[in-house]
């Protein structure tokens, strides 16, 4: 048996123990880390594949990978000193001042930043519905009271309702767009116009965290009205086409007065680790691009299978695929999951729609294929 110097064992250990906490980076100077193609990282659990929450399997890439781990020595210092950096090319790529950032846990801490800011106090949000809820529901603990516009017969937003809920009480409407569940994406004149006006009248927050995925040409994001000063929020993710949700990192545009009352309020921050992940990640076309790629290739295989089966579905602008399964989707979660599949939670009212993520190409096959014996 060849001997074992001490410490190189223990060098070896120690790396191996790193590897471990970044979800299975290799050490430094392994061969083949990561292809250039970036295969995925399976979902090191027994059981159904996860493709339920919208998740990138494919993030996070190599370059942000070794950023994390490049990051562990400043792991012991409070992450308000690593921030400056992510700031300011955020705002160099959203064409505003660092004062207009507001860096969040996630989008999803700016949300219920926002739905507690706005919210509280019997303050009145609108909706559509279904939606994400994370702002409403949050909003709705402090004593918000919050209106449900059912979505119109192409599950989009339904804009003229939406506006005639508006009053003197309303504080705050809230756009998810493209919507999740739905998938579905506004007209880009519509949605502009529609934003300029009522924002005259009460604020407006435009969820972003499906906008990487939009293919429309020169789609606008909402953070041009917030240039021009209107009354607007945008949050955007790290979590989708960067493969980052496991690190827990977002941001909110708004005008500085609004992103400074926003601050005020913010629950958690981020890590060292999640800004690390962030700076490197919003400078990397590559694994940008290939996410995207990857994601089209699924959602085309998606749609093939609900043809062949039948089943209608909305054209997505997200990560994801809602189709219509005619079915209470508590019975389609249990028989996908019989069949090795987690699909998405219920979205009521549409209790017979089911949202699909897209995964690997692997994944994506397994689900086509679980779904056609499901329906056989």
């Amino acid at each position: 048996m060849k001997k074992i110097d001490r410490r190189q064992w223990l060098r070896g250990a120690s790396l191996a123990s790193m590897a471990t906490l970044v979800g299975g980076l290799a050490p430094v100077g392994a061969k083949n880390l990561v292809s250039p193609s970036f295969p995925a990282r399976p979902f090191p659990v027994d059981g159904p594949i996860r493709l339920s929450s919208n998740e990138n399997p494919f993030g996070p890439s190599p370059k942000v990978r070794q950023a994390i781990q490049d990051a562990f020595h400043i792991a012991c210092r409070y992450p308000s000193a690593s921030r400056d950096g992510l700031l300011a090319k955020i705002a160099a790529k959203e064409g505003v001042s660092p004062e207009h950032i507001v860096i969040t846990s996630g989008s999803t801490e700016g949300l219920k930043v926002t739905g507690l800011t706005y919210g509280v106090d019997s303050g009145e949000i609108i909706a559509a519905d279904p939606t994400f809820k994370a702002l409403t529901s949050y909003a709705e603990q402090f004593g918000a009271h919050i209106h449900r516009v059912p979505v119109d017969k192409n599950l989009q937003h339904d804009l003229d309702a939406m506006e005639q809920r508006i009053s003197n009480r309303t504080t705050l409407l809230f756009m998810c767009n493209p919507n999740n569940p739905t998938g579905a994406l506004l007209p880009a004149n519509d949605y502009m116009s529609f934003c300029k006006r009522v924002s005259k009248r009460t604020l407006v927050f435009s969820d972003e965290a499906y906008c990487d995925f939009i293919t429309e040409p020169d789609y606008p994001s909402m953070t041009t009205l917030v240039k021009q000063g209107y009354n607007v929020i945008v949050s955007k993710t790290f979590s989708k086409v960067y493969g980052l949700a496991g690190l827990r990192i977002g941001y909110l545009v708004a005008r500085p007065d609004i992103a400074a009352r926003l601050i005020q309020n913010r629950i958690a921050f981020t890590n060292v680790l999640a800004l690390a992940a962030a700076t490197t990640a919003i400078e990397e076309k590559e694994f940008y691009d290939f996410s995207l790629k990857k994601t089209m290739e699924a959602k085309a295989t998606i749609y093939t299978t609900l043809d062949e089966i039948g089943l209608e579905y909305i054209p997505s602008h997200g990560n994801f695929v809602f189709f219509k399964t005619g079915q209470d989707i508590q019975k389609v979660n249990a028989g996908m999951k019989k069949r090795g599949v987690l699909v998405g939670r219920p979205f009521p009212p549409l209790n017979d729609w089911c949202r699909i993520s897209t995964g690997t190409l692997e994944e994506t096959q397994r689900f086509n294929e679980a779904l056609k014996d499901y329906f056989s």
